[in-house]
Parts: structure tokens; C-alpha cells; sequence
């Protein structure tokens, strides 16, 4: 089948002319969509509030989604969001999505999945591989209000989405076409989506490697209803807003242009759309997050902790600076890796199952700790601070599925033996576009996204960062050059052990032993995207990113969590973290690196 290119690529236009910002991704359009957003959904600490904490958790007790918060998200036609620009919405770029998604996160992050995660994810598999005609019905089902749906694998088979749950084949009977058999237990949105993605088994071929599953694009209206049951809802302990329901097709008929691409390209495609749909989600989910720390936050500030006022707290203060610094590690991380994909890097695919993978461990290990500063108020589910109680059951909900961890570390790992070699410590740093908050990027081209790794240029912000000027970091260049060094000579370490493996495919079966490897590689590519965002953020206004209280502190945690320990008699500067985590929740502001003001 014919694949539309989506992108409008800038180096495109005619010599001569200057370079102009996307009017629908410049830092002012981007700023007042997020600002539009938030100040419709109004105070969320305000009982009367129908859209705020309140009415969020009476619809999670009701397991229901949110009527009012959906009926405005239709209002501000929000599925735009998801539709690239050439086909009449407003994605142009990765980073911006996420930006604008991070808003319904923060406020529920069953609002933000159910709404609009699922929907990017099978969007991105038809902008991807569908043709023409495909890709002008997905998107104008969106812009209609529509829900698309996608089908990878069955929650029985953990990670493993190549399990087969559908299958198209020929009908029993001679005569008309394919026919689809099987059944799934969750699809989330089945039962409201009009069109579903569906990845299913072609070939019975056991060994046909990446060959034997394809994807279908459907439209649930043409399908003949007798072949088509809905499941039973399934329960959940979080995501309770959310709709969790399946499918079972018995012999269902599909129309002969269905197919997303080629056949047998199911598996190929699913990783092209992974190396933007594993970065784009995990940055919007650390909305979800913001709230559980300005929760504790506003806990903490009016209650105490353990007796005593939270500025006589010593470690309640080192707890709150730590989640903090560990949401600026992870929006870091996430800021490299959808950038990356607005850059076409061959090694977005890498970076964005890096993202997916370390992202919800950051994330929970910090919720986690903040726990302990609610005391057994942890266990309430309504009030004032019941709110945090549903963060912490949601947030796991969100690493689930086909991008799971396992599935993330199948993906970096075969990597690695071939990134040791030919990348590690000898790749220049990558573009300052990578870096950068909200400078203009190319157009996202989904055609690229599945192109193979290549240079490892955000691990190279390690090796710049032993020839880098310290000058910036004051008082405290000697302790981030000790720092430096000590991630770039694990770094070297890792490039031993990785250029020891043997050269593995893609479709090889990873094991404990490169899952160990690629886990301390996610984590140092988390400590060059923190060093990246400060080395590119100097002379910007943003005076506290600039600082280098956040980015030491950040490279201690993460140090700390490779077991390389740290400096004797060189405590972090947790002090200047903590006084702008203070200065964020009195103003009122996003806790990520954009420093967004929000409503209250």
C-alpha cells in the first residue's frame, strides 16, 4: 500500500528565506494552549469545582470516566492534538503533545489515558504505514470527536505482544474474503472507539520471526455485529475511570484494504510507532506525578511531619527536594527522547524505550517515599488529600502493557553490543535542539521513526562533560567534575561489558544479563540528559535551571542508584532545590522543567 508522508519538513523552503517557527508549535502557541487548558479546568483544590480533585475522585469510588472533564475536553477539540497537521490538527511535534497531555495527567491520569493516550498510540501506527485514505479517516474520526483503540497483546502474556490473541485468515468456506478469530481481554476504549488497531497473527509460520503478524485499521461500524461481542469490563485497583473492557471476533469478515502497510510488517510497525508513542506517554504521566508531590507537599505544609513544622524537618526536606530532583531527572530524560524523534535520530527508538522504562520506576520510587510523609492518611480515598491516594494506584496502571519494562529492555538491549563499539565515548554531543525547551523543531515524519540506531549522541553529553568549563557551576565545579567522571568511567565500563556480548538481532531473546546492562544504561543516559539540559540552558532566563544546585543533586541520586556512591563530605546542595520546590507550590507552578503556571 502507498505510505503518505506526513512531514513538512523546514529545509524545504526556498534558499534565502529565514527559517519560521510552525505557528502551531512556537513557544506562544504551545504556552497559550496549555495555559487555555488549565485555567478551564479551574482550582483543583476546590470542592465546588465539578473538574477538580473532588469530582475526580467521586467518579474514580463510581469506577466511571469523567463526564464533565471529557465533555470540555470535546470542547477545546483536544483530538486535534493527536492528528499530524498536514492531515488538519495540531501534532507537529513530540515534545509539544506531551506538554499539552502533561495538563490532563496532572489532573487524572484515567482522564489522560482513557481521553487521549490511547488514541496517540493507534494514531501513530496509521500516520506511520496507512495509506492515503486510511490516514484522512483516522484523522477525521478524531477531529469528529471520534476514539481509535489498539489491540497489541493479551494481558495474560505480560510483555510479550507477539503472543497471538488475534488471527486473519482465510474463511472456512470457499469464497469471500479474510476473516478475523480470537479474542482480547483488555483493549482499553473497545467499547467507545469506532476505529480499532489490531495487530493479529497472518502466518502460522512459528519461525517467520517478525513475519507473521500484521495490523489491521477498522472501522467497528462496518463490521457485522453478529461476529463482534464486547467483554465484560475488567477491574482494576487504579485507572478506574478508565474503560478496560475486550473484544472476541468470531469469524468476522474485514475488508480487504485493512491491512496498515504491507503484510507481516505488524511487529516492524509496532516498533516504529513505539519509538514515539514510549517517550510522548511516559512524559505526559509525570503530570501525575506533579500531583502527588505538590499532595505531600500541601500535607506536609499544613499538618507537619512527624510533630514538627516541615522546615524543621531535615528529612522530610531531603525527601521532598529528592522527588522533586527526580521529576526534573525524568523530564530530562523525556525532553532528549521526544525531541530526538522531532530530529529523526536513528537511535530514537532506543532513547524512547529508555524513557519507558526508567520513567515509571523514577516515578514510583519517588511516590513511594513521599508516602511516608502522609502517614496513614496514604489509605484515604476521599478528602482533601485523597487525591494522592489514586496517583499512587494509577501510576503503576501506566507502565503496563506492550511497552512494559521487559518489552523496553528487549528493545535497548540488542543494541548495545553494536552502540559500545561504534558510539560510546567517541560520538560528538548532539544537536543543542535536543535540549532545548521550546525552541521550533522540524515536523515529525513517522516514515523515520524506525530507522536503525546509530550515533549515541545524548551518552556523549557524558564524555563532553570531562572537557566541560565548571566555571557555571561556582563553588561547586570541583564536586560536579568528580561527578562527571565517575559517570563517564561507568560508562566505560558498560562499553566493556556491552562490547563483550556477542552481536545480538532484534528478534533475539534477551536475557538477565543484558537486562542489567541496559538498566544502568538507562540511567546513565538520564544523567547525560540532565547535564545536557544545564550545559544548553546557561544564559537563558530560567535562572534555577541554569543553577547547578538541581543538576548536582540529580547526578548524586543517580550515582547513589548505580552503586557508585558519592563524594566523601560533599552533601548535595538540597537546600536550593528545596527553596524552589517551595517557591513552585506558593506560585503555584508545574513542578517539570517548564516551570508552568497552574491553576489554583
Amino acid at each position: 500500500m502507498a505510505v503518505t508522508t506526513l512531514a513538512v519538513s523546514h529545509d524545504q523552503q526556498p534558499a534565502g528565506r529565514p527559517r519560521v517557527a510552525d505557528p502551531l508549535t512556537s513557544e506562544a502557541a504551545a504556552a497559550a494552549r496549555v495555559a487555555d487548558l488549565e485555567r478551564r479546568f479551574g482550582d483543583p483544590w476546590d470542592p465546588a469545582n465539578p473538574l477538580g480533585h473532588a469530582g475526580i475522585l467521586d467518579a474514580d469510588a463510581r469506577a466511571v470516566p469523567q463526564a464533565e472533564a471529557e465533555q470540555l475536553l470535546d470542547g477545546l477539540d483536544l483530538n486535534a492534538e493527536f492528528v499530524p497537521a498536514a492531515l488538519g490538527g495540531r501534532l507537529v511535534r513530540a515534545d509539544t503533545l506531551a506538554r499539552v497531555l502533561r495538563t490532563v495527567f496532572r489532573r487524572d491520569q484515567a482522564l489522560g489515558t482513557g481521553y487521549g493516550a490511547f488514541s496517540v498510540l493507534a494514531g501513530a501506527s496509521v500516520w506511520a504505514a496507512g495509506s492515503r485514505a486510511q490516514q484522512r479517516w483516522a484523522a477525521r474520526l478524531l477531529l469528529d470527536g471520534g476514539r481509535l483503540a489498539v489491540s497489541f497483546r493479551e494481558l495474560a502474556h505480560g510483555n510479550a505482544f507477539l503472543r497471538d490473541e488475534f488471527t486473519l485468515t482465510p474463511p472456512r468456506t470457499s469464497g469471500g474474503g479474510r476473516v478475523l478469530r480470537g479474542s482480547k481481554r483488555v483493549i482499553i476504549n473497545a467499547d467507545r472507539a469506532r476505529g480499532l488497531v489490531i495487530v493479529c497473527r497472518t502466518s502460522a509460520d512459528a519461525d517467520g520471526a517478525g513475519r507473521a503478524h500484521s495490523t489491521l485499521l477498522l472501522d467497528r461500524e462496518h463490521l457485522p455485529a453478529r461476529h463482534v461481542r464486547d467483554l465484560e469490563r475488567y477491574p482494576m485497583v487504579g485507572m478506574r475511570g478508565c474503560p478496560m473492557t475486550g473484544l472476541e471476533f468470531t469469524d468476522c469478515p474485514v475488508p480487504e484494504d485493512s491491512l496498515l502497510g504491507e503484510e507481516g510488517e505488524g511487529v516492524e510497525l509496532a516498533l516504529r510507532s513505539f519509538a514515539f508513542t514510549r517517550s510522548v506517554l511516559p512524559s505526559m504521566v509525570l503530570g501525575g506525578a506533579d500531583t502527588a508531590l505538590r499532595t505531600a507537599l500541601r500535607f506536609a505544609d499544613l499538618h507537619g511531619v512527624g510533630g514538627r513544622p516541615v522546615g524543621r524537618n531535615p528529612q522530610a526536606r531531603r525527601t521532598l527536594a529528592g522527588a522533586f530532583t527526580d521529576l526534573l531527572i525524568c523530564d530530562s530524560l523525556a525532553l532528549a527522547s521526544t525531541r530526538a524523534a522531532g530530529l529523526a535520530l536513528g537511535i530514537t527508538g532506543v532513547y524512547a524505550a529508555a524513557t519507558k522504562y526508567l520513567l515509571p520506576i523514577l516515578l514510583h520510587d519517588a511516590v513511594h517515599e513521599l508516602s511516608v510523609l502522609l502517614g496513614s492518611r496514604i489509605y484515604v480515598r476521599d478528602g482533601e488529600f485523597g487525591i494522592f491516594q489514586k496517583h499512587v494506584r494509577d501510576l503503576p496502571v501506566t507502565s503496563l502493557g506492550h511497552a512494559g519494562a521487559a518489552a523496553a529492555l528487549s528493545t535497548i538491549s540488542p543494541e548495545l553490543s553494536a552502540l559500545a563499539r561504534r558510539s560510546w565515548l567517541t560520538s560528538a554531543p548532539g544537536d543543542a535542539a535536543l535540549f532545548t525547551l521550546r525552541e521550533d523543531l522540524p515536523a515529525l515524519d513517522f516514515t523515520r521513526l524506525g530507522n536503525p540506531a546509530a550515533a549515541d549522541v545524548l551518552c556523549a553529553e557524558l564524555a563532553a562533560a570531562q572537557s566541560l568549563d565548571t566555571a557555571a557551576a561556582g563553588e561547586h565545579a570541583a564536586l560536579l567534575h568528580t561527578l562527571a567522571g565517575r559517570l563517564t568511567g561507568e560508562l566505560r565500563r558498560l562499553r566493556e561489558a556491552c562490547a563483550a556480548l556477542a552481536p545480538l538481532s532484534r528478534h533475539s531473546l534477551a536475557n538477565p544479563h543484558t537486562y542489567a546492562l541496559a538498566d544502568r544504561y538507562t540511567l546513565l543516559l538520564a544523567a547525560a540528559a540532565c547535564l545536557g539540559v544545564w550545559r544548553h540552558q546557561q544564559g537563558s532566563a530560567d535562572t534555577f535551571l541554569a543553577a547547578p544546585h538541581w543538576l548536582i543533586t540529580a547526578l548524586l541520586r543517580i550515582c547513589t542508584r548505580l552503586g557508585l556512591g558519592t563524594p566523601a563530605h560533599a552533601p548535595g546542595p538540597e537546600a536550593e532545590v528545596f527553596t524552589e520546590l517551595t517557591r513552585r507550590f506558593t506560585q503555584a507552578s508545574s513542578f517539570d522543567l517548564y516551570d508552568t503556571p497552574l491553576a489554583a
